[in-house]
This record gives structure tokens, sequence and C-alpha cells, in this order.
């Protein structure tokens, strides 16, 4: 047998990971944050890399090759924000490259398409000085080079052309970094950016730079007219983010308090915002479209998680065959850094994807018995069969019970898919209510999305669209509005995720159990967290989680724990 052909990639900025393909088969994936506990850890990658090689199973010295991305710098082999696990070795070798293209190749890789075209719309990407696919395409400004050497231009959106093997670039826009004067609305990453301008609107009216993408769930509570400009405009290809908008915003958060005060005034700039950026999306892709028409199009960079924005581009057939990269914000770096290695360093064929996220280590029934050696007298714990399991999971659902659902390899990527989650009935009046206050403690505007079975999708929902990496929205019928109440938000939209049997088989068992218990063939499903905390890890987090919250029931594996 020969011996499996290892690539580790890594990034390093904010939002850190690392992933470790086998063969050209995603093996292992972490995000710092999971490890750290501290939400968008990035910088050093040590943690990362060991998280890997450990349960993977294999040692550095068995890596054919490591690459890299970062944001502002490329790192040192020995040290970036301290010591790295790299560090005093020559090999494996290291490879740099830009972060547009590593999130390029995240998307590449794990799409199904054998060719497509892909965007990348950000906040802020490398430096030009540092972009390495800059021999080809179409650059803007075209007098970027001179202007980079007066002033620092990173990217903000790029398009490209993937034939199977490599990726072409096609098209790449550049902004210098925007204004940090005190007295205006600062824009935290380049000047243009829509990713900037969302994150710009998210503190001015939360107050901090924490959850932006909470801005979205927001915005269904405002109305339209609070704002007449227009925050963006196209010209000759490159967008630009106007300045007139920012006189109307003359009352900036000052924390949870006064935005509670002033709701819905907040409310409006969001929906305004939220407007904005979706006009902006749309031109983009249409002016990349039109230069270079595909039939096929991937979608990746911190913007893509926009589930509102990215159905509108559906929903106006500005594109057809369309995937999402699932973790399209800088968790994705790594990603994109071992498809890069596997297929343009190494020149590997395309291996086809699984269509599966959940890329971290399995905890075993023993590691789970031995975190639950201290736990509360005052709980019922049993081991069951995984049959009885589903069917006793599924009744306290009925009942309304709230469960922390944690099954073997956890997401990579911001959303729970069904193996580190919060469950619950998506029908019973007030259980959204109770989940935000007493087991999440976050924000009471914040929505749930509901987990259906892919084939009941177009019972529920109005378009009925396959989204299983809940980064879609769609309408909920009028006729289940009330079936589906907590996941259904105040504009009746929900965030659906379509459960594939083939990926995600245990969660996809559980929701048909459930269907037969009550006829529902969803489930309200939220991450495995509370407020300011990563999704956990391992099994001794979530077992703190349940006992410090009012969660009812924790299931780990094969094992269910009740508080009396």
């Amino acid at each position: 047998m020969s011996k499996p052909l290892y690539v580790l990639g890594t990034g390093l900025s904010h939002n850190g990971s690392a992933v470790l393909l086998k063969d050209g088969i995603v093996c292992v994936g972490i995000e710092k944050e999971r490890i750290t506990r501290l939400k968008h850890d990035g910088g050093n990658d040590t943690d990362t890399i060991q998280y890997c090689l450990n349960a993977e199973g294999i040692s550095l010295e068995d890596v054919a090759l490591v690459v890299q991305t970062a944001n502002f710098e490329i790192p040192d082999r020995d040290r970036f924000h301290g010591k790295r696990v790299l560090a005093g070795n020559e090999n494996p070798p290291l490879v740099s490259i830009s972060h547009h293209l590593a999130h390029a190749y995240s998307a590449a890789g794990t799409c199904d398409f054998d060719e497509c075209v892909v965007m990348v719309i950000d906040g802020c990407g490398s430096p030009y000085e540092q972009c390495s696919d800059l021999s080809k395409g179409k650059l803007l400004p075209e007098n970027v080079d001179a202007f980079s050497k007066e002033q620092l231009w990173c990217e903000k959106d790029s398009f490209y052309y993937f034939d199977g093997r490599k990726l072409t670039t096609l098209f790449k826009d550049f902004s210098p970094l925007g204004s940090r004067s005190e007295n205006e609305l600062k824009l935290p990453t380049t000047k243009h950016s829509i990713g900037g301008f969302y994150a710009a609107i998210s503190h001015y009216v939360f107050g901090n730079m924490d959850d932006v993408g909470k801005l979205m769930g927001l915005a269904p509570y405002g109305k339209d007219g609070l704002i007449g400009k227009e925050a963006f405009e196209l010209r000759d290809g490159s967008l630009l983010v106007l300045e007139d908008w920012q006189n109307e915003l003359k009352m900036p958060s000052t924390g949870y308090t006064f935005f509670k005060e002033n709701f819905q005034y907040y409310a409006d700039v969001a929906f305004w915002a939220q407007k904005q950026v979706e006009k902006a999306v749309c031109w983009c892709f249409e002016d990349r479209l039109k230069r270079f028409p595909s039939k096929n199009v991937c979608y990746s960079g911190g913007v893509a998680l926009n589930a509102v924005a990215n159905a509108f581009l559906l929903n106006d057939e500005v594109v057809s065959s369309f995937y999402i990269e699932p973790a399209a914000g800088d968790n994705g770096l790594a990603l994109g850094c071992a498809y890069y290695g596997w297929l343009e360093v190494l020149k590997k064929q395309k291996v086809k994807h699984n269509e599966n996220t959940c890329f971290g280590k399995s905890y075993s029934d023993a590691d789970i018995q031995n975190a639950l050696k201290n736990t509360s007298e005052s709980w019922t714990i049993k081991q069951l069969e995984i049959q009885d399991l589903l069917v006793l999971t599924a009744k306290r659902l009925a009942e309304g019970k709230t469960i922390g659902w944690f099954q073997d390899q956890c997401e990579f990527g911001p959303r729970a898919l069904g193996h580190r989650s919060i469950l619950a009935h998506p029908g019973i009046k007030g259980l959204g209510d109770h989940i935000n206050a007493n087991i999440k403690f976050r924000e009471d505007f914040r929505p749930f999305a509901p987990a259906v079975l892919t084939e009941f999708a177009p019972t529920y929902f109005r378009s009925g669209r396959k989204s299983p990496y809940m980064i879609l929205v769609d309408h909920t019928k009028p006729e289940y509005a009330q079936q589906l109440q907590n996941v259904t938000h105040v504009n009746g939209t929900a965030r659906v995720q379509t459960v594939d049997r083939n990926w995600n088989s245990l969660f996809y068992q559980l929701i048909e159990v459930f269907h037969q218990e009550t006829g529902i063939a969803v489930l309200l499903n939220t991450s495995f967290n509370k407020k300011g905390m990563p999704i956990v890890e391992t099994p001794e987090q979530a077992i703190a989680l349940f006992e410090e919250s009012a969660l009812d029931v924790l299931v780990l594996n094969h094992t269910i724990i009740e508080k009396k």
C-alpha cells in the first residue's frame, strides 16, 4: 500500500484555521476559536496545525507540503505571533499565497463543477504587492501599481476561471484602506468594499464589531425611508462606496441598552444597509458575468455569508448553477490553501468532494464517559442503542424540551448543521424566545434556522431549493407559518437548512423520527453555544453549557442526559 500524500493548509488572519488533505480529500480541519475558546481567534497557527496532526495520528514529517495565507503580511516560518510548529525545520516545504486566491480555491476545491467562475467579495484581502495572482486578468484601477507605492491598496473583489485543475485570474478590483478619521463613520477595512461597509454599519448599530452577521437578522424589523441616499456606485466595473449617506448617521450606538431604547431607528438603518448590500452584490455579479459569461458560478469571501443577498441572486436569476462555499469567511482560507497545494503546486487531479463540512476529530464513548465523571447527581444518564436514542430524543422534542445535540466531528464554518446544535420544536409558542433568553443569552431579535428533510423543503418553503449549509433564505409558506413560528423570521423568511441523508445521516434520521412523532419534518436548529462563545468542540464544553443554561436534555453520541 502506498504512503498517503498529505497537504496542510493554514490560515493566519482573524478566524484562523488549519485543514489537512489526505490524497486530495479533507480528512480533518479546525478553526482556531474552537480550540482557544476566543471568538475569531487568529494569528499563530501552532494549535490548529497540531490539532490536525494529532487527529490524523501523524507528525509534520508525514506532510508533503504546507500552504499558508494571512492578510497584510507573509508569515515567517519560525515565528508569527509566537513560535510556530514549523520552526527549525526545512521540511515540509512552505508556500505562501494571497488572500483572495485562497478564498477562491476553497470554493473551486469543494464545488461539484468541472469548470466554473469564482467570485470573491470581502472586506479586505491582501495588499497589491503581496498578491500572487496578478500575471493575468484585468486590474482596477488600471494604475493600481503606481498608487500602491504611495498607499496600501488591497483586494476587495476578485473574479476567476476554474478549468477543473487550476484557477486563472479574470478581474480584480483594489481599494485603499479606509479612513481612520475620528470624526466620520470609519470603514475598518478597504475604503470601497462591501464587507467594509457592512462592518461599519454593524459597528454603528451595535456599538461593537462582534457577530457582524446579526445585522442581517435585525434588518427585517426595519422599514424603508430613513436614509434617502445610495451607499454604492458602479463606475466602469469598479464598485465604489459613496460618502453622502454618512452625513445622515448621527447617532452611533453606545451599547446594548442604548440600542434597545432606539430599536426601531437601528432596525431602519439595518434595513437600508441590507438593501444596499443586495444591490451592490448584484451589480458585481452582473458586471463580471457580462464580461465573462458562465453557467456555473462559485462564491466565497465574507460577504458570501449574507444569506439574504445570496437568495436575491438566485431569485432574480442573476445566477443559476450556484455554489457558495460554506466556510466563506476567513475560516475557509486554510481549506483554499490546502487545495491550492494539491491542485496547483503538486499538480494532482481534483478529487470529488462529498459535500460534507464536518471536519473535526471524533470523540469516543470513552471520552464522553470520562467527561461525565464529575457531573451533577441530579441528572439521569443513559447509554442507548441508536434507534432508541433517536426515539427518546424525538419524543422530548415533541414535548417542547430543548436539546443540546453533540455528535461525532464538529462542523467547519460558522453554521451548526446537526453535529454541534441546539434543537427544539419549531412550532411551540414562546420556545424561540426562551432559547434566546435562557440558553443562548443573546438578543431577542436573533432568528433560528429550520432544519428540514430535503424532500420536504418544497412542502414548507416557497422555492424549496436545496440549501444544505444554511446560507440561503427562503420564505415559509403562509399555511405553515404557525407550525414553523419559531423558525420563521418577522418578515416571513427563513434561513433554511436542507438536511442530506448521505453525509448528515444521523441528523436526518432524527428529523425523520420527529416527523413520525409530530407530522412535522422540520426542527429548530441553532449553534451549540451562547453569545460571545465559539461553538462547543469537546464533550466537556457541551456539558458545561448544559449545566449553566436552561437546556433540558443533552445528547452526547449515544449518551442522553436529562435534568430531573
